[in-house]
């Protein structure tokens, strides 16, 4: 159905505009002068969100149809497969968030943090996983952080939409003491307050990971003097290093531990990871009310194993990096207009060629060059895939060769009923939860290029000892650009260049996340 679906769709459009048949450039012409007057907005500087129309509804050609053609003619043996499937052995690393003292909290706490997050879902998970930390080392009393309204995607969603406040608070209720609400005599600290105007209880120069000393010096003599501090922006105001032991230890635990979604996207999580597993398609999926009994019952047939690809590949990823993605001179023309409008030609990466941009690693991977990885590491036409993704730029045009190769692609609309999703729908940071759940519940995760998503889902599945597939981007890139070579020797090029880019743990270096690398801050060697 939802190829029939899709075609249908495509074929009235392209009928409405007459975009199917040999007088196509005219009507293409006519539909470029008529649609500024009839949609301005999509002309001014926010219509630059969407690049081009034409390039969303004529994506390009396979840009390595050599590649393509060998990959859909091979088949791997049942041994690839299972070997590809073993899950990771034993690495001699285990959890280990018990701190080296006693928890304890002080008699008289100093007075109330409050915190401003920005960004998206995994950007705000790492902020308010620094917010308790803070609010530890200032012996504080934590607010439950407010997320502000994400000006990418429009979302409004608050703390209480995507995470159990209940078991946030009584997970850490031996560390640090937090409320949902401040009391009424600080009831005026709102973020609408601190908008309006200079106000002595807001901290707005905490400098980018910024030490334990620092909110010390800075904040704790606000909170002495007025009972209350207010923090905005707080995004990465934490820094990784030189800490104590029990304060890494911490921000693991509300990670790892503390931060469980609400329960509507657990078990919508569960329902859709129910059917990879067991149903061959969305003809087998229950109705909305039935999705707990989905989650209860027990499985009649073997579980099939699947993967999770995150693919990283929206309009603004698409932009920011300046590099070329195919779609002709349109489309360079519209990417480049819109990094204009959104970050006033402060791209770095607009500073390289296209080759030098993919000899460096700065490309993210295309669904075409991400499936033709996943080809050369042994997955084949059988293995269902779940597509972890917001919005691809270019739509199902640019997602048709992926498809090609794993027909058995599905995602959050594939999988469930519009019914099911309504608490979710258009609410990007619920979304994104949910293909978070799906995650960490899959057997094996691969991100087409690097990000808040990516960094959280490894540093996740690194602490519970999960299949994480890290891609070589630099050499990835580089082989993109050889149009001469075989499929087999780029198949060969990738197993080898990707074997200790499995899962294998990695320690964490100096800079480097803790959330990203959990070990050795809050992992113990065994």
């Amino acid at each position: 159905m939802r190829g029939i679906g899709w075609g249908l769709r495509r074929r009235v459009v392209y009928g409405m505009w007459g975009l199917g048949g040999g007088g196509g450039h005219v009507a293409a012409g006519l539909l470029m002068l008529v649609l500024p007057m009839l949609l301005p907005g999509l002309f001014g500087p926010l219509g630059y969100a969407s690049p081009s129309m034409l390039s969303e509804w004529n994506g390009p050609e396979s840009r390595h149809m050599n590649l393509l053609k060998g990959a859909l003619r091979t088949e791997n043996s049942d041994g690839e497969q299972s070997d590809l499937w073993e899950p990771l052995p034993d690495q001699g690393w285990k959890p280990c968030l018990q701190p080296t003292e006693s928890p304890s909290k002080p008699e008289k706490s100093s007075g109330y943090l409050q915190v401003f997050l920005d960004g998206g879902l995994n950007q705000q998970r790492m902020g308010i996983c620094d917010a308790v930390a803070v609010a530890k080392i200032l012996n504080a009393t934590l607010v439950i952080p407010y997320l502000e309204v994400n000006p990418v995607w429009k979302d409004s969603s608050s703390f209480e939409d995507m995470f159990d406040v209940d078991h946030f608070i009584e997970a850490l209720k031996d560390d640090v003491t937090i409320v949902r609400d401040l009391p009424y005599e600080y009831s005026w600290s709102t973020r609408e307050f601190y908008a309006t105007g200079i106000r002595e209880t807001r901290v707005k120069s905490a400098p980018v990971h910024a030490s334990a000393n620092w909110y010390k010096f800075n904040v704790l003599p606000i909170l002495h003097s007025y009972g209350i501090a207010a923090i905005s922006p707080f995004s990465h105001r934490l820094a990784f290093d030189h800490l104590p032991a029990d304060i890494q230890r911490l921000r693991c635990k509300v990670n790892f531990q503390a931060l469980v979604f609400v329960q509507h996207i657990r078990e919508l999580g569960d329902a859709l990871v129910h059917r990879l597993r067991y149903s061959p398609s969305l003809s087998d999926a229950v109705e909305p009310e039935t999705i707990q009994m989905v989650n209860d019952r027990k499985p009649r047939k073997q579980a099939r194993k699947f993967v999770v690809l995150h693919l990283r590949f929206d309009k603004d990823m698409a932009a920011h990096s300046a590099c070329d993605f195919g779609g002709g001179k349109i489309e360079k023309l519209a990417l480049a207009r819109y990094r204009q409008a959104i970050w006033q030609g402060r791209v770095l990466n607009s500073q390289f060629t296209d080759e030098e941009l993919r000899n460096q690693g700065r490309c993210p991977l295309t669904p075409e060059e991400i499936g033709l990885l996943l080809a050369a590491l042994g997955f084949n036409s059988t293995t269902r895939l779940y597509l972890a993704s917001h919005k691809v730029y270019g739509g199902e045009a640019r997602i048709s060769t992926l498809r090609k190769l794993f027909p058995y692609m599905e995602d959050k609309k594939s999988l469930s009923s519009s019914e099911e999703r309504v608490q979710i729908k258009g609410k990007a940071s619920l979304l994104a939860a949910v293909d978070y759940h799906v995650s960490m519940n899959s057997d094996i995760f691969i991100s087409a290029s690097p990000g808040n998503m990516h960094n959280a889902l490894v540093g996740h599945r690194t602490f519970e000892n999960l299949k994480t597939i890290r891609p070589n981007m630099a050499m990835m890139g580089q082989l993109f650009l050889n149009k001469n070579m075989s499929w087999q020797d780029f198949r060969l090029a990738v197993v080898e260049g990707h074997l200790q880019r499995h899962g294998q743990l990695r320690l964490r270096k100096t800079k480097q996340s803790i959330y990203t690398y959990p070990a050795p801050d809050c992992m113990c060697h065994v």
